[in-house]
């Protein structure tokens, strides 16, 4: 066995970031920025444009739609005009990603605890997860706001392993951002990189460090093993 793959082996529970790597909600992030576009008389924005940089939240949002970064005066009002949209949007159109169920089900069927570890806020976590049936069967939920830090800092991978009283070197964590990978290995983590959320051309997940790199959920579960 390679060393990855005993670590692997050793794993006794599994998280995951949330935007990108088990729901697709760039339909509705993007919605809630061309709701303020086309509110300012602007044309909307197709949503393949939005869709990389899904995983930035408001930031990247509001970027691509205004030009306006967080260091920049108007940013703030930008910012929650957007929360403010996407709160009244979030369920409408964002689903779990193909392939999501299966190997969820598969943990269960393992008897591997699982749950997720994200940069979004509780306002948005709670309501989003709660109307989804798939988080059910989540042992834990970690957001952004649930800690001091939120990713790349570790602390958000490290209290997702207290509630679940397992050693961090014993969780594997999957994401689809570098600052996911950099946030597992700083916790200690078996990480996994996934490539099939919302990857820009101007990001490269070969050089993120991950344990692992998957293109699909069904790869993950072939590394898991079988039930």
């Amino acid at each position: 066995m390679t060393t990855t793959a005993a670590r692997i082996a050793r794993v006794q529970a599994v998280l995951f970031d949330l935007d990108g790597t088990l729901i697709d909600s760039a339909p509705d992030l993007g919605a809630a920025a061309n709701q303020m576009l086309m509110k300012r008389g602007r044309s909307a924005l197709p949503l393949e444009q939005y869709r990389p940089l899904a995983s930035m939240g408001a930031r990247g949002m509001i970027g691509l739609a205004f030009g306006v970064m967080p260091e920049q005066a108007e940013y703030e009002a930008l910012r929650e005009e957007f929360f403010t949209n996407y709160q009244q949007c979030m369920t409408q159109n964002t689903i779990v990603f193909e392939g999501v169920p299966e190997l969820i089900n598969h943990l269960l069927a393992l008897d591997l605890p699982w749950g997720v570890v994200t940069n979004k806020s509780a306002r948005f976590t709670d309501p989003l997860t709660l109307a989804i049936p798939l988080f059910v069967s989540a042992r834990v939920m970690v957001s952004g706001d649930t800690t001091p830090h939120a990713k790349p800092h570790p602390e958000p991978l490290f209290e997702a392993a207290r509630r679940l009283a397992i050693e961090p070197a014993q969780c594997l964590y999957v994401g689809d951002d570098e600052r996911d990978i950099v946030a597992g290995l700083a916790a200690g983590m078996v990480t996994v990189a996934a490539t099939y959320g919302y990857l820009g051309e101007k990001t490269d997940p070969l050089q993120w460090g991950a344990h692992v790199i998957i293109n699909s959920p069904g790869e993950l579960l072939q590394l898991l093993g079988k039930a």
